[in-house]
């Protein structure tokens, strides 16, 4: 059968010697963390098990384990031969949602907690080395929205704004041999204006400090840069060649950079090599900022200029496969069919994706505000969405910090609060070299909020070189870059303000097309039966409320959103991303409209 997403998993660490451990695995669901004696059934991986194309259609319940085991794809002719050569068998999760222990031959090697972040297991102290076979055994629990944990969108009870909610593995399983001491990570930085890049690389020892840069001749890595070059039988050109030690933070000159925008998404390709152990990654050069335009407004800046950020809010589920795509080519479709639209930037809606799809949204050209993964308790949407809808003035009027104010934000537990900072950190490190993240969003619209000045302050400190939404839609707490304001009700109204202003939801226009949906259900802020009449409601909302408040400092916008989601119907795509709704004609002309008015408020 064919393997589900056989491209290597991590473009920006990217080893030719890896195996895809994606495709059939036994399956169980238990009420113990011990591994059954018998499996129930066969379970295509990465799909989790509540989604189609898993082939199991069950959903896992709070307080249930679901157990995974296959054998590993090993013959003990590899095995000795690379243990006599001293080297590692590492085993990397995409992301495993939300917590699950893992052993290997029945024997604990690792676990983790987080549904959204990736991990790696080592198993080289575990492995059989008498020819018998080799096996995984992942055990999972999830308890969606019955904890305190991130969950996203996730709902048992799915309704409204609210989906299916999904547990088990839900991206791609891999596994690699690297040598004793290898290149664990990299931290990649690029300084535009300075013209050089900052690159720091990280070895086995997690314990790794930053020293002085010493000579060449007592270097532990070779680095080396290269660009296209298609008269080279490489098909790439080197630029630079370098040298560090592991651990400490070097800047590199790159002379004349060729800047990386949306219209031209320029990479360059960095190879890193320390002994037998070689790395490709790539990077951008580019700055985001935020600046001023001529008449003093505050401004969302790329590479030192006014930069409209023309979005769509992406919620990333599709209909076979709930939050993993069908294959590779469905997340690069729905980055060309935003960006063919004439929109430069996707918001990612409280949810991490696959490694490959920041790289797809690097290399094509797609700006991309990343939230973080909502969690916390029972959420009061009356507090949380109704009021501050319907009546605006208490977006800046209630504070989220404190013991008294926490219940609100449905955030009482301690626990759950430090769990969402640890959270929030790992998601900046795991990301922060995608080219095409611009703005980070600690939380949305009040769900599981709370300190949300502490948690600026937190990313800041992780990450000098992208900007902060803090609070997207509402309860402002007046941190971050943004005045971050959802508006689907009222006319839009921008004043001065010492941060950018950011429309950072609008529209919500929905349509249903019979056959393309899922549910019977039909949640939306407002209807349409035809083209025609969604297409004219857009040209008004563009023409009477963007268009005019663009002089007046709006930067940024984010339309509802990229296609329907079960009962949700306000996508520009039907769940199955077969009709687009609106006239694509029209609304490239709207967009187009709505870069030139920048240019022309901005100058």
């Amino acid at each position: 059968m064919t393997i589900p997403f056989p491209e290597y998993p991590r473009p920006q660490m990217r080893r030719d010697n890896y195996t895809i451990l994606n495709g059939p695995w036994s399956y169980a669901v238990s009420g113990s963390v011990t591994e059954p004696s018998a499996y129930e059934g066969t379970i295509l991986v990465p799909y989790s098990p509540e989604s189609p194309l898993s082939g199991v259609g069950r959903t896992l319940q709070p307080g249930e384990y679901l157990h995974y085991r296959r054998t590993l794809p090993l013959s003990g002719e590899e095995i000795a031969r690379n243990l006599k050569e001293g080297k590692r068998l590492l085993l990397h999760f995409g992301a495993v949602d939300e917590r699950c222990r893992v052993y290997i031959n029945g024997k604990f090697a690792g676990e983790h907690r987080g549904g959204y972040l990736s991990f790696t297991i080592d198993m080289t102290a575990h492995l059989k080395t008498d020819g018998a076979e080799n096996a995984v055994h992942v055990v999972v629990r999830d308890d969606s929205d019955t904890s305190f944990h991130s969950r996203g969108k996730q709902k048992l009870s799915p309704g409204g704004m609210f989906y299916s909610a999904q547990s088990g593995i839900w991206q791609t399983v891999w596994m690699e041999w690297v040598p004793d001491n290898y290149i664990s990570s990299l931290r990649i930085t690029p300084h535009l204006e300075s013209e050089l890049l900052e690159l720091t690389v990280y070895d086995t020892p997690a314990d790794a400090r930053l020293s002085r840069f010493g000579s060449h001749d007592r270097a532990d890595a070779i680095g080396r840069i290269f660009v296209d070059d298609p008269e080279s039988s490489e098909g790439r050109r080197e630029i630079h060649r370098f040298y560090l030690h592991t651990g400490d933070r070097v800047y590199v000159r790159v002379a004349d950079p060729h800047p990386w925008t949306p219209e031209d998404p320029f990479l360059y390709t960095l190879t890193v090599e320390m002994g037998s152990d070689i790395v490709e990654s790539y990077f951008g050069m580019r700055s985001f900022t935020a600046g001023k335009d001529a008449h003093g407004i505050p401004r969302f800046c790329l590479n030192g200029k006014p930069y409209f950020a023309n979005g769509v809010l992406d919620q990333g589920y599709w209909k076979e496969g709930l939050m993993t795509p069908p294959d590779d080519r469905a997340m690069i479709e729905d980055i060309r069919r935003v960006k063919g639209l004439g929109f430069n930037m996707l918001r990612k809606h409280v949810k991490i994706e696959p490694a490959r799809w920041y790289y797809h949204c690097d290399r094509l050209g797609m700006l991309v505000w990343q939230d973080a993964v909502n969690g916390g308790g029972v959420y009061d949407m009356n507090f949380l969405c109704n009021m501050p809808n319907l009546i605006s003035p208490t977006q800046k009027m209630i504070r989220d910090d404190g013991e008294d104010r926490y219940p609100r934000f449905a955030r009482s537990d301690p626990e759950g609060r430090q769990e969402y900072l640890q959270e929030l950190t790992q998601m900046v490190d795991q990301l922060y070299n995608a080219v095409s993240i611009c703005t980070w969003v600690p939380f949305n619209e009040g769900w599981g909020q709370f300190d949300a000045r502490k948690a600026e302050r937190i990313v800041k400190s992780l990450d000098k070189t992208r900007l902060v939404d803090h609070a997207s839609g509402w309860f402002d707490q007046g941190a971050g870059d943004y005045r971050s304001v959802h508006n689907y009700f009222h006319p839009l109204s921008v004043k001065p303000e010492s941060r950018i202003y950011a429309l950072t939801e609008y529209g919500g226009y929905s349509r249903i097309v019979p056959g393309h949906g899922e549910k019977n259900g039909m949640s939306a802020y407002r209807r349409f039966d035809s083209e025609m009449e969604i297409t004219e409601a857009f040209s008004k909302t563009v023409r009477r409320s963007i268009l005019p408040n663009i002089a007046k400092g709006l930067s940024a916008t984010v339309y509802t959103q990229l296609s329907d989601i079960e009962e949700e119907v306000n996508g520009l795509y039907t769940y199955d991303r077969q009709v687009l709704k609106i006239n694509g004609k029209a609304l490239r002309r709207l967009n187009r409209m709505l870069e030139q008015a920048f240019r022309d408020a901005v100058r």
